[in-house]
C-alpha cells in the first residue's frame, strides 16, 4: 500500500543510487561502458526504498538512522549483485567459463572487484551520511502522514 514514508523513502534512495553512479563512473576504465548504469541504479533505489526502508518506517531518530543505513547497504548490495552478474553474463556468452559453477563464481569475483573500486572515503561517506538522512527523513515524513 502506497505510504508518504514508502515514497519519500523510494525517492532518497533514487536520488542516493543516482549520486553514486555519478560518483563511481569517474573510478571505472575510461574504456567502459555503462549503458543502462545509471538507470539501472535509479530503479534499484526506487524499489529498495519501497521495500526496505519504506515498509520498516516507524519510530524516533534512532530508528531512521537503522532502517537508512539497512536500505543504503541494501542498495549496494543488490547494485554490485547485478552489475557483476551484468559483467558474468557478457562474459558467459564469449565462453569465458567451463560451467555454470565457474560462472556464480566468477561473479563473486567481479563484484569482489567492484567493490574495492567504490570503496572510496567519498563513497562510503555518501553511502553512510546519505542512508542515515535517508532513513531520518524517512521516519520524519512517516509521523507527519502516517
Amino acid at each position: 500500500m502506497p505510504t508518504a514514508a514508502r515514497l519519500t523513502a523510494a525517492f532518497c534512495l533514487a536520488l542516493m543510487g543516482f549520486a553514486l553512479s555519478r560518483m563511481i563512473m569517474p573510478l571505472m576504465p575510461e574504456s567502459t561502458q555503462f549503458g543502462y548504469f545509471i538507470p539501472a541504479n535509479i530503479a534499484l533505489g526506487l524499489a529498495v526504498g519501497w521495500r526496505v526502508m519504506g515498509a520498516r518506517a516507524g519510530g524516533g531518530v534512532s530508528e531512521g538512522i537503522t532502517i537508512g543505513l539497512t536500505g543504503a547497504v541494501v542498495l549496494v548490495f543488490w547494485g554490485l549483485f547485478i552489475q557483476a552478474g551484468r559483467e558474468m553474463i557478457e562474459n558467459a556468452m564469449m565462453h569465458r567459463y567451463g560451467g555454470v559453477g565457474e560462472a556464480l563464481v566468477g561473479m563473486i569475483g567481479i563484484g569482489a572487484e567492484y567493490f574495492l573500486i567504490m570503496a572510496t572515503v567519498p563513497i562510503i561517506a555518501v553511502v553512510l551520511i546519505g542512508g542515515a538522512v535517508s532513513g531520518v527523513i524517512t521516519n520524519l515524513i512517516d509521523s507527519k502522514f502516517p
